[in-house]
């Protein structure tokens, strides 16, 4: 793993960047052979057509999940987004190249050089999705521990890391019912130290089910790292691997004397000039959206279009979140809260809609404007959700330290959630958003909350 900007890929990420950018050089290389060879070529309307293709298609490649840290789908779904990205590379080169101001005789150059800025798509896009990961990127794991904690390091370096290699389990010495493979159990003849040793071990994550006792080896552990193994706590790793903070892992001391949870008054002054300009792009774009699904509301269910909710916002602070209506008017009509479920019959046709392409959060932009919320944060919970999820799930109350956001980490990355366990796993996100947020992550959040929009992803 790699960490840019307070945020953390696979090597196998950054290396598909990388090898996706080789066709904007190969069409710069081309172009300067021919430059030193006395063609008349433009070099600067060559540079802007491969800069302005290069960074469409770092945006569709993005979009359609292909640098995506996790992964669970099969890989025949993988080589059809790269088929797919092939595909549309075309179209958009003709596309741009149709733009540039191009004399008749540097229009075949540039049109050769669009083609292979695409065959170079082509044989990167291809490559990268046949071909296994590297053997120079691969990760060689030894994992202290053998029990629940040990067996959910499993389960996530397969989902997330296809990079990283579990060569074993060393046991601690107080785990006597072993939950992984046996046939992946090291043997304790050797120390901790001579077993990762003679393994060529990259890095060790510590999983042990019980600490007490003496089983931990600090000595071990110690000399492990001196001979430059790196060796992480279940906290970290899961940080890193996952993208998120786990709960089960979590303990008041590490968040305290760990790095992040730095907010200052750099980073909120750059955020919230951020808020401001992409928050007045978006409402003067979304502004014939949001007037064709007023009408769709009143039409269908009449006034009020809007509706105004408390939630709560940093620092525990209410305020008025305002939302198009897509529930009927007698939603809650005892005046209990009731969780958001999948398929809710509260909701109004027109409310499926808007509520699927998310069109029924645009006036939180407006939100965003006065301050109250960011573009990207944890989402803002109702009052009554917020003091049952405060007493039920540790730290909780964590995620009250930044601005709620229109979208945000655990949106992006888990499904709506509609119960207390839904509201755990997601917070397990937001810790890490508020850890490491960033005006990059920030970044990242909107991108993938483009390819949730156009999916419909986790919509309720």
């Amino acid at each position: 793993m790699i960490r840019l900007f307070n945020h953390w890929f696979t090597w196998r990420s950054i290396v598909g960047v990388l090898f996706d950018f080789s066709f904007l050089i190969v069409s710069l290389v081309i172009t300067l052979m021919w430059v030193n060879s006395g063609l008349p070529v433009n070099l600067m309307q060559v540079v802007l057509y491969a800069m302005l293709f290069g960074l469409v298609m770092l945006a569709i490649n993005a979009l359609l999940g292909l640098y995506q840290r996790a992964s669970i789908r099969p890989v025949t779904e993988t080589r059809a987004r790269a088929v797919l990205s092939i595909y549309l590379s075309i179209p958009i080169a003709y596309a741009l190249y149709a733009l540039l101001p191009v004399t008749a005789v540097n229009r075949d150059l540039i049109h050769l050089s669009a083609m292979s800025a695409v065959f170079g798509m082509l044989v990167t896009r291809v490559s990268a999705a046949q071909a296994p990961a590297a053997k120079i990127l691969s990760r060689r794991i030894l994992v202290f521990g053998t029990g629940q904690q040990a067996l959910a390091v499993k389960r996530a370096l397969n989902h997330s890391d296809p990079s990283a290699e579990i060569i074993g389990f060393f046991p601690g010495s107080n785990e006597d019912k072993p939950l992984v493979s046996p046939t992946m159990i090291l043997s304790c003849d050797r120390s901790l130290t001579d077993t990762a040793r003679n393994l060529k071990v990259d890095e060790i994550v510590v999983a042990l089910s019980e600490r007490r006792g003496g089983s931990m080896p600090m000595r071990e552990l110690l000399d492990c790292k001196l001979q430059g193994i790196k060796v992480m706590d279940l906290a970290s790793h899961f940080e890193q691997t996952l993208g998120q903070i786990r709960l089960d892992s979590l303990y008041a001391g590490w968040l305290i004397f760990g790095d992040g949870f730095g907010q200052g008054a750099f980073r909120t002054i750059v955020k919230r000039l951020f808020d401001i300009v992409c928050a007045s792009i978006l409402i003067i774009l979304a502004l014939p959206i949001m007037l064709v699904a007023a009408i769709l509301i009143v039409l269908e269910d009449g006034f009020p279009l809007l509706y105004r909710q408390e939630r709560v916002g940093v620092n525990g602070r209410l305020f008025n979140v305002i939302k198009f209506r897509s529930m009927r008017r007698d939603a809650e009509k005892d005046g209990k809260p009731i969780w958001a479920q999948a398929q809710d019959n509260r909701a109004t046709r027109v409310g499926h809609v808007i509520r699927k392409l998310r069109i029924d959060e645009l006036p939180q932009l407006f939100s965003v404007l006065k301050g109250d919320m960011s573009l990207v944060g944890p989402r803002p919970e109702r009052p009554f959700f917020v003091d049952q999820l405060t007493k039920e799930i540790p730290f909780y109350a964590v995620r009250h330290s930044v601005k709620p956001g229109v979208t945000g980490w655990a949106q992006v990355r888990y499904h709506y959630g509609a119960t207390v366990e839904d509201s755990a796993e997601k917070l397990q996100y937001d810790l890490y958003y508020v850890k490491n947020h960033s005006l990059f992550l920030d970044m990242v959040v909107l991108f993938e909350t483009v390819g949730v929009v156009l999916t419909g992803k986790g919509a309720h």
